[in-house]
């Protein structure tokens, strides 16, 4: 195999290396949130994976951003992409709410990407890419419908829990168009770690102030490496560079994916049963993301 054949072939695959990888988030907080708060968590993984990264900095002799402008516009990525998303996601999690119906918020950002960039961005999204943005979004709905109050008293929408989905919503949302208008392209292991250093510098302080300890044991240790080695290292790096390479509408319904991904996960791993709607639902999500990512004719 040549390396352009090699290389081609990996740029049809990172997709859906993506959609697994980031697929098992909620599979790492089922593990790891009884066991710390999502604060502590989160600043902790940040500094594990930036020590990560700058060994491999340095002796691969990567450059850093070209500019303080674009190392300015990559803090501001991470600021929104890991402290706002995954701040959010988390402390909706600690917070009571179960993860059928917080993946489902959050699962509202294709359809939010497409309305901004219709109404505000001045780009064109199809017909056929509004219909596989709203079939996805059904399929979805079908996918984590059976999960709705299945987690007992402790799995239930409040004011508190809501605010902090939505909160995370909008973060992942503006940082995907964010990133896509500001950032020019470079290195993602530099990338990111200019990223995971803003957002470090966000979250520590909230850390601080947790009055709740971190409680290290097999299960917290297990969440925490795959953290920091599968989601920062793999699937943080894997989106910047879909979103450097790809149309934002397009790269965003990938996320439709990742609900019944982790779905399947669940099961392998927990279980937990797939009923008939689940995989009615995957279908339908499967066909409506083909039809946004498929080029037009």
């Amino acid at each position: 195999m040549t390396p352009a054949i090699r290389d081609n072939a990996w740029l049809r695959a990172m997709p859906w290396v993506f959609v697994l990888i980031w697929s098992t988030g909620f599979i790492v907080a089922r593990y790891g949130m009884p066991h710390a708060p999502p604060m502590s968590f989160l600043a902790v993984r940040y500094a594990l994976s930036i020590l990560c990264f700058l060994p491999w900095i340095v002796v691969a002799g990567v450059k850093w951003p070209s500019d303080r402008r674009q190392a300015l516009h990559l803090a501001v990525t991470g600021v929104l992409m890991h402290a706002g998303y995954l701040g959010g996601v988390w402390a909706a999690v600690k917070a009571g709410m179960g993860s059928g119906l917080s993946s489902l918020i959050v699962g509202i950002q294709p359809v939010l990407t497409a309305i901004w960039l219709t109404s505000v961005g001045g780009q064109h999204v199809s017909r056929r890419q509004w219909v596989g943005l709203l079939l996805g979004f059904a399929g979805l709905v079908l996918v984590v419908s059976r999960k709705f109050g299945a987690g007992g008293p402790g799995d239930q929408a409040t004011w508190l829990n809501l605010s902090f989905a939505v909160m995370a919503l909008f973060a992942i949302t503006a940082g995907t168009l964010y990133q896509k208008r500001f950032v020019m392209p470079c290195d993602v292991r530099s990338a990111n770690t200019v990223q995971l250093m803003a957002a470090l510098l966000v979250t520590l302080p909230l850390a601080l102030v947790e009055t709740e300890s971190m409680r290290w044991n097999a299960e917290l240790m297990g969440a925490m490496a795959w953290s920091v080695l599968g989601l920062t290292l793999g699937g943080s790096s894997l989106l910047y560079m879909l979103i450097q390479r790809g149309a934002a509408a397009s790269v965003t319904s990938l996320m439709y994916l990742v609900p019944p991904c982790t779905a399947l996960i669940a099961w392998l791993l927990f279980a937990e049963p797939i009923t008939a709607v689940t995989l009615a639902g995957t279908a339908l999500t499967a066909f409506g993301v083909s039809l946004v990512v498929r080029p037009a004719r």
